[in-house]
């Protein structure tokens, strides 16, 4: 492994390896060193990858570089976060290794009772907090901050890295593959990661460029494709395809991003033409159902605008039954039952 100065250490391993790509962020830098530093598991090491910042970044990661050697700055002209998290993960010697922005934090004992869990399991994914655990047994996706990985199962599987080029959906396309090459998975349901909302992040600016985003879907479909030919996949795996396809083209970007009539047609078009030419032959009929009721609907109507049509009235129907639902909970006696019920409806509906 490469110190900050470029000299050669010694690669006795750590616990944990926690990879930050780093652009713009002096603000929070500070904030997201410190939770890490701050951990009740003091055995890590942190990998900061300056991806060209414009800012002061990149002085505040050379700062905490020289005050604790567990610490590495890396320093790379900008190429995008992709390419700062695989080359973190190049320079990583932790048992596992986990991905933090570099404006969030993460709780004290986040550290701890992650690897504690992932190093009696022996899993070579670990499930991150209620939401994401949620999913189990089969996760589709994961974003960074909702898995830790085993750094010998991906140093075992080098041709999966962050797809370069693409953002949003790199992590997903990343433990897309991931997920559907293991089944040793575990679960920490209580991780508590502090997500910092504000306008410069890519989840706020891509809803300013829809076709942006559109125009990327054909490389995201075009990795999957070749991924699941060169691991022959398929059949085994139709479904964990099939409900990645569901998750991310269909439900994060077709019905939450504010797409015009032409985008919602170049969308429709695609997502269909996706799945009856790789999915739809591999898949049986017990799995079709296992697909939600819009997406199905939405493969077998034939225009954009009879979904549209649809799926209004289909939201209308569940905001009225999650309203009902919650008055009905008025009725259970006792407060810890009727606050898990109420829970379990605002997260169903």
């Amino acid at each position: 492994m490469m110190e900050k100065n470029g000299s050669t250490k010694g690669t006795f391993p750590v616990a944990v390896s926690v990879v930050i790509p780093v652009y713009n962020v002096e603000k929070y830098l500070d904030e997201t060193i410190q939770s890490v530093l701050n951990q009740e598991l003091q055995d890590f090491e942190i990998i900061l990858v300056n991806d060209g910042s414009l800012d002061s970044s990149a002085a505040i990661c050379q700062k905490y570089a020289s005050l604790d050697p567990r610490i590495y700055f890396f320093d790379q002209d900008n190429a995008g976060v992709s390419v700062a998290r695989n080359n973190g993960l190049s320079h990583a010697r932790g048992e596992y290794v986990y991905f933090l922005d570099s404006d969030d934090t993460i709780a004290r004992e986040f550290l701890l009772r992650a690897f504690t869990i992932a190093h009696s399991s022996d899993a070579d994914i670990i499930v991150l907090g209620e939401y994401f655990t949620r999913a189990l047994p089969s996760p589709t996706a994961l974003p960074t901050c909702g898995q830790m990985l085993k750094r010998d199962f991906l140093m075992n599987h080098a041709d999966i890295r962050f797809p370069v080029g693409i953002q949003p959906c790199e992590d997903g396309l990343f433990s897309h593959q991931l997920l559907a090459l293991t089944t040793k998975l575990a679960a920490y349901h209580e991780a508590i990661y502090f997500y910092r909302q504000h306008g410069d992040q890519n989840h706020v600016k891509i809803h300013d460029d829809c076709w942006k985003v559109l125009h990327q879907i054909p490389q995201w479909l075009d990795i999957l494709k070749q991924f699941y030919q060169s691991h022959t996949l398929l059949p085994e795996k139709a479904l964990h395809l099939a409900k990645f396809l569901e998750h991310e083209p269909f439900y994060l970007r077709y019905t939450e991003m504010p797409l015009d009539a032409d985008q919602k047609k170049y969308l429709f078009d695609l997502i269909r033409s996706f799945f009856f030419e790789n999915i739809e032959a591999y898949l049986k009929p017990e799995q079709k159902k296992s697909l939600g009721k819009p997406f199905l609907f939405f493969l077998n109507t034939t225009t954009y605008l009879a979904f549209d049509s649809f799926y209004v009235k289909y939201q209308k129907n569940r905001a009225r039954k999650k309203k009902i639902y919650l008055l009905l909970t008025k009725l259970i006696l006792v407060s810890p039952i009727k606050k898990k019920v109420r829970h379990y409806l605002r997260n169903y509906y």
